[in-house]
């Protein structure tokens, strides 16, 4: 098939019926405004609500804002506000176009603009998917307040940052009565919700004002894997779409979003596209950190040492499937209830089966960055809950021993692993400072207070298991250890 178009409105009659938008393009006004044009909003949110739409109607159409650059919105203009998502994986390449944008906006060319938009009495929610810095928060929930945000907060400064724009939005929603709004935000925070809710707080204190009322910040977790669009999705995409599209986004057929309810201001009909409204955002927090998340990071530390590039190769190590069973059956399950109608095994082997698509493209280095960031919050509550109730967390112990030997910067081959971390120079510091042998390794990483608490590090039960881990992989290998597991 030869495609000889550009996606657009104006194509939407050439494309086969299920690759057209579940909704006319245009014909939803606009009902919320969305901070952040990535990838993951356009293959997450925006795919749940153009769905909900279709199913129930309302005028819940998203204008699109751009944090800072242009290229994804320039593309969109010139494609009528379309894309597609080429969904990879599970019986071969399909794309449907998305119809759901209503609006496009740039934070940094067209801050009052936005404001505006925010302030529109139609728009009733707020959603956001941008990077962590972009809130700008301390560790402990403290707004990181420079010259240059207290300047916008005040009035001073055109509001680029999301912090301001959401305080010059909500104030001047207030001042026009325009009714109630959500905060939403969709970022993979702890407690996302409610640490918003005091960045706004924070941020409007400083303004000289205080939360109006009528705006909510329910708590979300959500979950897709969405690789980067390389120049072969390109190509794949036009040939499933049938029009030449230069922005879509890949993703898995996998796609979860679970949410607090509490929208003051009414939503979309999210539950019939399979969204899941519950009371308790944080037992799904903990079920993704703990049984896909820290499952991630073990098939990429375990993989890289054994010289494996993707995620998809790390789980066809002979025992490494086993391995993962055994970590989340015996180690993550005893530690938390799971959400109602879950299992913990279950939604663990829905982890594996998804790690497995090799279209995804994971790479176990890219995985692995940010180790001493990930790890507390993926491993380590997982460790400190079984060694409270007596249990050794044999199968924990040896992912953190492996992330351990991928510190110290060699794979099983001897080849070099980048260690991209931001505590690389003290990791490299404290490892030069300690004999090179298991007990040196694991008592010199234990001795970072950033990572870990003191009743971890003082736990002569875990760094006895960590030394006998360190050893065997120090010793024989990841490929030799889990073979020996194993038998």
């Amino acid at each position: 098939m030869t495609v000889t178009y550009r996606l657009g409105r104006g194509a939407l009659a050439s494309l086969p019926a299920a690759n057209r938008p579940a909704v006319e393009p245009g014909s939803v006004r606009p009902g919320i405004v969305h901070l952040g044009l990535g990838a993951f909003h356009r293959a997450h949110q925006a795919v749940f609500t153009e769905s909900a739409v279709a199913a129930s109607g309302g005028d819940w159409g998203i204008v699109g804002v751009a944090p800072r650059s242009r290229e994804i919105l320039d593309k969109l203009r010139e494609q009528d506000g379309l894309y597609s998502v080429l969904t990879v994986g599970g019986g071969g390449d399909r794309a449907r176009a998305v119809g759901i944008l209503a609006g496009l906006g740039h934070a940094a060319g067209d801050p009052y603009g936005v404001v505006a938009a925010i302030a529109d009495p139609n728009v009733r929610i707020v959603s956001m998917t941008v990077t962590e810095k972009a809130y700008r928060l301390d560790p402990a929930g403290g707004l990181l307040l420079d010259d240059e945000l207290r300047a916008q907060l005040t009035g001073q400064a055109p509001p680029t940052t999301v912090p301001a724009l959401l305080v010059r939005g909500l104030l001047r929603r207030q001042a026009a009565g325009a009714g109630p709004l959500t905060v939403l935000c969709c970022d993979n925070l702890q407690g996302n919700g409610p640490r918003i809710r005091g960045l706004v707080e924070q941020a409007l204190d400083v303004a000289g004002a205080h939360l109006p009322a009528g705006v909510a910040f329910p708590a979300t977790m959500v979950d897709r894997i969405v690789p980067a669009t390389s120049a072969e999705h390109l190509r794949r995409t036009a040939l499933a779409l049938g029009a030449d599209d230069a922005a879509p986004v890949v993703a898995e057929p996998f796609m979860q979003w679970v949410m607090h309810d509490d929208f003051p201001g009414g939503r979309p009909d999210w539950a019939a596209a399979g969204a899941i409204f519950t009371d308790d955002v944080t037992s799904w927090e903990k079920l993704k950190l703990r049984a896909l998340n820290a499952v991630h990071s073990a098939s990429a530390y375990l993989g890289a040492l054994a010289g494996r590039e993707l995620i998809a190769d790390s789980l066809e190590i002979t025992g490494m499937p086993a391995l993962l069973r055994r970590f989340i059956a015996e180690d993550i399950a005893p530690t938390f209830e799971p959400p109602p109608g879950v299992t913990v095994i279950g939604y663990g082997e829905t982890a594996l089966e998804r790690f497995a698509n090799r279209e995804l493209g994971h790479r176990n280095l890219q995985v692995a960055m940010d180790g001493t960031q990930k790890l507390p919050h993926r491993l380590l509550g997982t460790i400190a809950d079984r060694r409270r109730a007596g249990a050794t967390p044999g199968w924990a112990a040896l992912v953190l021993a492996a992330w351990m030997r991928f510190a110290r910067g060699t794979a099983d081959n001897g080849a070099a692993l980048h260690l991209d971390d931001p505590l690389a120079a003290r990791i490299k510091a404290a490892l030069a400072a300690a004999p090179d042998n298991p007990a040196g390794v694991v008592g010199a990483l234990l001795a970072l207070g950033e990572v870990f608490p003191p009743h971890l590090a003082g736990d002569d039960v875990l760094r006895a298991e960590l030394i006998r881990w360190y050893g065997e992989l120090d010793r024989h290998g990841v490929e030799a250890t889990l073979r020996g597991l194993a038998a």
